[in-house]
């Protein structure tokens, strides 16, 4: 536990708890409106396809229908995060098994699925591009044969199939080849896995006389999501207002718009709140996964040890649209390098077209797959050299004061504490303690993600704080977080405040939920905030008490001077009658991370800011006969910069390794002829309860220089090790 602060750093219960444990917390897919129509999305059958007829004549005369949407009731344009490549539906051409073509709404479930099935749909087969080999081979089928015409960021290098290429070079490799003794070549394949959320994307839309429509939905990003659908519905982001109920899980899966814009089509049509969730299958076949990708690797090294070049290439089946994976692509690169001190590299990423689902964001994308592919070379390289892997890490990792692959000068490196109490946790000389038993490592580092946050904080009249956020809870405890950052400022106790958030007309802009920068963003525009308020209380406080400004603190609900003391609540009912109440603005945004622009090309992310360190340590065995991998021991020391809350980042790595360990023993969205095979939660495998072992968290403080108290982002990067530790072990 931190110590020297009152409310943050303390294990205190997250203020979301009543309502989750008491199930009277309303999610997304419990929402409901009076009137409210149930949506249902007619897929493709095909994975690429000209679509040559699409009646649904018989759909809408079907009992209980209420509207249908295709494309021609929706405006010609395309959506995305970094090109704007996808439509709203399907109008000529499918490019994956599950592309949205039409939607329908009606009074029940059963009338709008009885709906779907009387739509009509002919189809005439193209060509399928269903794997990496496919698209990036000579004269490959376009995905996209009119992929010049999209608008893309300026800084993306596209070419056909790959939406993007991005790179990092540093000194000269060939040099590298050189100066090592032993160079190492593998190749690594990683598979597509779903983010398991327990809650499926789900919304409601209802329009008002106005023309101003309001979305409930369980977005990550209000925001971007109110942006994209105003394009959608040509209108003006002022006319949509995106309200988040409570979220059941993100992961990242919920960070792009999922059914927003066919609840929202499919209510304007109908003139009635629709509401539209997807079932199981859809969020298999359909929603934003984890991509697939194929890794190649080629490392140099002298006979004792050291690293002298690297070069890599990531391949990522980011599906029919381009999604989230030219930025993907771009982060990649700088886990390839990982957290080691490498003097020549060249390294891409590259995010490719196929005829899959869109692909999209999951926990630290790109992380666990570039990673594996680093991690698990390392250990190869360990034992072609006779050096313990534990040695080899320790010959290699950066140090305060070291630069990062594109130049970035790192501060607050806990990466050897890390490393040595994961290993020692384990009791790692004893590597192979018994026939068919051993142990693994893995290490890595992972950003913050920058971007803006807003606050409004306001003490009331009886003393208790309310704090405004457009960041929402997606159920990591950030925003309990934030609150712990705000009540240590206030002087107040973590129970005095109540949090309003994700609310895109009463909330201040956030960047969003993602990239683990909730409780560091909005905790440090708390602090600004904060800083405001104590700057209004001690003006009224100085007059109350009859001393001057410098002379006061605030400190347990009262400012307290060397004349006395007055609480909070007195000093907030004063300035309801001098100025209109005791409220503040806060802000934070991200300073920027200097990098060397000349080692990189077409990159989207060329700086980890203000990085954080890990380590992982497993000890398993491996049964001869069936190949069944039973878990005794799984450590993570994991650098947290300053722990704002210990119980919850705890609750973060056990939850970050137990999706680790799905993608790494049973987990993949398995494809044939473009179609997936298992699309349900039987056949998806995804680990429960029993199949997750005890997982020891050991919490490292190295306090960064940004974030509040020092603190590093934390969700993502347990994720990050899992496969690359699991699977040295296991080797």
């Amino acid at each position: 536990m931190s110590t020297g602060t009152r409310v943050a750093g303390q294990s205190l219960p997250r203020i979301d708890a009543p309502g989750k444990v008491t199930g009277s917390a309303v999610y997304a897919a419990d929402f409901a409106l009076p009137g409210m129509l149930y949506g249902k999305v007619f897929r493709s059958a095909e994975p690429h396809a000209r679509l040559v007829r699409l009646d649904t004549t018989r759909a809408a005369s079907i009992p209980g229908v209420r509207a249908v949407v295709t494309a021609a009731d929706a405006a010609d344009v395309r959506y995305g995060a970094a090109v704007k490549d996808e439509p709203v539906f399907a109008s000529d051409v499918v490019r994956y098994v599950g592309q949205p073509v039409a939607a329908v709404a009606a009074v029940t479930l059963e009338a709008a699925e009885a709906a779907l099935a009387a739509i009509e749909a002919q189809y005439e087969p193209l060509p399928p591009v269903l794997d990496l080999a496919a698209a990036l081979a000579p004269g490959a089928p376009l995905v996209h044969e009119g992929w010049r015409d999209y608008t893309a960021i300026p800084i993306l290098q596209r070419d056909g199939n790959v939406c993007n290429r991005a790179r990092i070079v540093v000194g000269d490799v060939e040099r590298g080849w050189v100066e090592a003794d032993h160079v190492f070549e593998q190749r690594f394949t990683t598979a597509m896995v779903h983010q398991g959320y327990t809650e499926p994307r789900a919304a409601v839309a209802a329009w008002d006389s106005s023309g101003q429509v309001t979305v409930w939905s369980n977005t990550q990003l209000p925001f971007d999501v109110q942006a994209t659908l105003a394009d959608i519905l040509a209108t003006v982001p002022s006319k949509v207002r995106i309200i988040v109920p409570g979220v059941g899980g993100g992961f990242g899966g919920k960070l792009r718009i999922g059914v927003e814009h066919f609840a929202a089509l499919l209510a304007r049509k109908s003139g009635r709140p629709v509401k539209v969730m997807t079932t199981s299958e859809e969020e298999l076949v359909a929603a934003y996964p984890r991509q697939g990708t194929v890794i190649e690797l080629k490392t140099g090294v002298t006979r004792d040890g050291r690293l002298t070049a690297r070069q890599g290439r990531i391949y990522f089946d980011t599906g029919a649209f381009a999604g989230s994976g030219p930025g993907v692509a771009s982060v990649a690169t700088m886990v390839l390098a990982g957290p080691y001190r490498t003097p020549n590299l060249h390294l891409e990423g590259y995010a490719v077209y196929t005829n899959k689902t869109n692909c999209g964001s999951y926990r630290a994308p790109s992380g666990p797959q570039s990673n594996f592919a680093v991690e698990s070379q390392m250990d190869i390289i360990a034992d072609a050299l006779g050096i313990d892997p534990l040695e080899l890490r320790l010959r290699n990792i950066v140090h305060e004061g070291d630069e990062g692959p594109t130049g970035q000068v790192l501060s607050a490196v806990g990466l050897e504490e890390c490393l040595r109490r994961a290993a020692d946790a384990i009791g790692w000389p004893d590597r192979r303690p018994a026939p068919g038993r051993g142990k693994g490592l893995a290490i890595g580092w992972w950003t913050t993600t920058g971007g803006s946050s807003g606050v409004y904080v306001k003490i009331n009249p009886d003393g208790s704080v309310t704090l405004n956020t457009g960041a929402v809870e997606i159920g990591t405890a950030a925003l309990t977080g934030a609150a712990q950052v705000l009540a240590e400022a206030l002087g107040v106790d973590l129970a005095d405040i109540t949090v309003i958030s994700g609310d895109t007309f009463s909330t201040p802009f956030d960047f969003g939920a993602q990239g683990s920068r909730t409780a560091f963003a909005v905790g440090n525009a708390c602090r600004a905030a904060a800083a405001e308020l104590q700057r209004k209380l001690f003006e009224l406080a100085a007059a109350h008490l009859k001393t001057d400004a410098d002379t006061l603190e605030l400190r347990d609900k009262h400012v307290v001077g060397p004349g006395g003391r007055v609480t909070l609540a007195e000093l907030a009912r004063q300035s309801q009658v001098a100025g209109g109440g005791m409220i503040a603005h806060g802000t934070f945004i991200a300073p920027g991370t200097a990098y060397d622009t000349k080692r990189v090309e077409g990159h989207a992310y060329p700086a980890f800011h203000s990085p954080s360190f890990h380590a992982h340590a497993v000890d398993l065995s491996v049964d001869a006969e069936t190949g069944e991998v039973t878990i005794h021991r799984y450590v993570v020391a994991q650098d947290v910069g300053f722990a704002l809350n210990p119980t919850y980042i705890e609750g973060q790595i056990e939850g970050g390794v137990a999706q680790g360990l799905g993608q790494t023993l049973s987990e993949e969205i398995v494809y044939r002829d473009g179609r997936v095979l298992n699309a349900n939660l039987t056949d998806y495998k995804m680990p429960t309860t029993l199949d997750v072992p005890r997982i020891e968290s050991i919490l490292v403080e190295h306090p960064g220089r940004v974030g509040p108290f020092g603190a590093k982002g934390v969700g993502e990067p347990p994720n990050i090790e899992p496969p690359a530790a699991v699977a040295n072990a296991i080797a």
